[in-house]
């Protein structure tokens, strides 16, 4: 909406010097918080009446809230001017750890070794391939600083090259809607052809003929994926033939090449539900064919090899899957065989298929497995991992005919080494190890370690925790918590060189593996949605007692942070528990349900139902009213909090985190601090530069060290 002829926004940054009162820090002024106006708008649904006050802020073209969005970014810029300089360090040293000139590992396809290098001064990868041999000279594909040099924002990915080499369609998003423009270079000349198509995935695929691409376009407006296109190339996008329509609101569609390079496939996915159809690549312009029709909760995923297709499936109750096996040509679940049986301890989360073995990734009691059998024999063993704060999983394996399988590995402690595994002889290389630089790393001086807090209705939960050596558990030691919790998405225990700089300084780096995840398999996930969503925030909270109770901190030195969702996670447990928090950290965060979800306008909304629920059904309306964080501020103290954001978010809206600070302003009863942070120029994942994000951090990690005193 529009305000033109309203009177200019009701807020005011002002200035009131403190006079004779002068603190260490040399600050001279007390700033005055910016105060949104009051616009009250009637929300019905059931019966039941919402006022939103803030529902003017859902305009990004209004120059009105483009005003408000500006004067929270003075305000937190004036409010910090203090700890610049300490961003600035905070940077440099986050930086400094990280090599500027670094090399990915090279993998082989199809003839050529592909390397992706980056360079110092450069913010953005260079896209390499070598013929033949490592020793071959580079060809350069895609220099992505000189295309970044014109924008502020640069994102380019979904690099395909086709099958004889000659050509490489790529998609470049410079916006951060993650709208992406797919074009194709001829790698041969350096030519950038005319072909040109907007608002895409990014992803295309070549059929086998090298001369059509498929394509995934999104709708502009919800931007969901729902339409696959056939691309004749160096025709126009207006001459090309739409393939395939999701017009289920729920799902979303894609589309992919098996590494066998057989098929080309469509899939449609929703949150319970997939389905597949598949084309022979020789025959781009075929029809394409279902692979097994879609069943209302049934999930599973393909994998093709020497004429049967690899099955992994939740049917039949099979929660943590299964594998199953089908013949080309009998695709349908009624003709699918048992593979690999499901297991109830066990989830079987993935299969990378070579043409002696095949490798299972699993999940047991929250920790990776990677399992290495042969078809001809069924011999198996499993790769050996000795801690319980690891990441483990299979890598860039493009090759059938190998006896390497490609493997990472870091402990929470230690950086991560890419690998070469011999499945034949159990000989490993270790390829790359992570480089942390400026001399003062050692892993030596770090300690992981893995508790179990217990939650309210007796569950265990599972916390991974760094930190220091000299680090004391006496409660007094500062405690960052971390979690996500939704989507059944695992956040495994990794390795950072940025969270050094906490480490460094005393903290301790926590991170809740709350329900909603998938971390101790699918009911693990299952039991942290719909209905039981609230399980995710009370999880959070009784890890955060479990770590005051046993003294790896207090109140008064604990910190919660969580992004996207994560965010939603954290404006809950500051509803809820307010009181057990020094600081919260929430990007980019999902904190107005109710009213997002019941708007199939917005991106991302009509997927998730699975996830959240149907707030135009009753029940699941209230039962999401119950725990919202914007429903559910209340006039109370709350933590000090910093709140970031980015004007082009596509997957949460700038004006949720808008909205909640500026509710949150007029009802909290503390004088803590209250920051929104907003950037102008990005989107949901932040800025695009390898470094300029680390900025972002900078100023999450100097809000809770300036909180601890630790600002120089």
């Amino acid at each position: 909406m529009k305000h033109g002829s309203i009177r200019p926004l009701y807020f005011l940054i002002s200035l009131i010097f403190a006079g004779a009162c002068k603190t260490e820090n040399n600050k001279l002024m007390q700033i005055k918080a910016p105060l949104a106006k009051k616009n009250p708008t009637q929300l019905e649904k059931h019966g039941d009446i919402r006022v939103d006050d803030y529902y003017w802020m859902n305009d990004r073209e209004d120059q009105e809230v483009l005003d408000y969005l500006n004067a929270e970014n003075s305000y937190y810029s004036n409010m910090t001017s203090h700890t610049k300089s300490f961003q600035e360090e905070l940077f440099e040293e986050m930086k400094s750890r990280i090599k500027e000139d670094d090399n990915s590992v090279p993998y082989k396809y199809n003839g050529y070794w592909y390397i992706t290098k980056y360079v110092k001064g450069g913010e953005y990868p260079l896209y390499f391939r070598k013929k033949g041999n490592l020793e071959g000279a580079d060809e350069l594909m895609f220099n992505c600083n000189d295309l970044a040099k014109e924008h502020e924002f640069f994102n380019l990915r979904g690099i395909s090259v086709s099958p004889d080499n000659s050509m490489a369609s790529f998609a470049t998003d410079t916006v951060s809607r993650r709208q992406y423009t797919i074009q194709v270079k001829n790698l041969h000349t350096g030519e950038i052809l005319s072909d040109h198509i907007e608002n895409t995935t990014g992803s295309s695929v070549w059929g086998n003929d090298g001369k059509t691409l498929f394509y995934t376009k999104k709708d502009p407006v919800t931007l969901r994926s729902d339409k696959i296109y056939r691309h004749a190339l160096g025709t126009s996008a207006k001459e090309d033939v739409l393939i395939f329509h999701e017009k289920d609101s729920t799902y979303n569609t894609f589309v992919y090449k098996t590494k066998s390079r057989k098929y080309i496939v469509i899939g449609s996915v929703s949150t319970l539900t997939t389905e597949y159809q598949i084309l022979d690549a020789d025959n781009p312009e075929g029809d394409f064919e279902i692979f097994s029709p879609r069943e209302r909760g049934v999930e599973y995923s393909i994998a093709h090899y020497n004429g049967n297709f690899f099955v992994l499936t939740n049917k039949d109750g099979a929660t943590n899957f299964k594998l199953m096996k089908a013949t080309e040509g009998k695709t349908n679940s009624k003709d699918w065989e048992e593979f690999i049986p499901h297991r109830e301890a066990v989830l079987l989360e993935d299969v990378e298929i070579f043409k002696d073995y095949y490798v299972l990734t699993e999940r047991e009691n929250g920790l990776n497995q990677l399992k290495i059998s042969r078809w001809d024999t069924g011999d198996s063993y499993y790769l050996p991992f000795d801690s319980e704060t690891y990441v483990a999983g299979t890598s860039v394996n493009v090759d059938f005919d190998t006896q390497e399988l490609r493997y990472y590995y870091n402990e929470m402690g230690a950086p991560y080494a890419i690998i070469d595994f011999n499945m034949e002889t159990k000989a490993k290389k270790i390829l790359k190890e992570q480089e942390v630089l400026g001399g003062k790393f050692d892993k030596q001086n770090y300690r992981t370690k893995r508790v179990w807090a217990t939650a309210r209705d007796g569950v265990k939960v599972p916390i991974s925790m760094v930190y220091h050596k000299d680090t004391q558990f006496d409660g007094n030691s500062p405690l960052l918590q971390y979690a996500y919790g939704s989507y059944g998405s695992t956040i495994d225990p990794y390795f950072s060189s940025i969270r050094l700089s906490l480490l460094d300084r005393g903290f301790i780096y926590a991170i809740s593996h709350v329900r909603g995840g998938e971390y101790l398999g699918r009911n693990w996930y299952e039991d942290g949605k719909l209905y039981k969503k609230k399980n995710t925030f009370t999880d959070f909270i009784d890890c955060s007692q479990f770590l005051v109770d046993n003294n790896y901190t207090s109140p008064k030195h604990l910190y919660a942070a969580g992004g996207s969702a994560g965010g939603l996670l954290m404006g809950a447990i500051v509803n809820m528990a307010p009181e057990l928090y020094n600081g919260v950290i929430a990007a980019v965060p999902f904190v107005d349900v109710v009213t997002t979800m019941l708007d199939d306008s917005i991106p991302l909304t009509t997927g998730e139902y699975d996830e959240w629920g149907n707030p135009h059904e009753k029940e699941y309306y209230e039962y999401m009213k119950s725990y919202s964080p914007y429903d559910n501020i209340t006039a109370k103290a709350y933590p000090n909090m910093y709140v970031s954001t980015g004007l082009h978010d596509s997957q949460v809206q700038y004006w949720e985190p808008a909205k909640w600070v500026a509710k949150l302003r007029e009802h909290k009863t503390d004088g803590n601090l209250l920051f929104l942070d907003t950037n102008m120029d990005a989107g949901h994942g932040g800025a695009s530069g390898r470094f300029e994000s680390l900025r972002e951090t900078a100023k999450e990690y100097a809000f809770i060290l300036d909180l601890e005193g630790k600002v120089p």
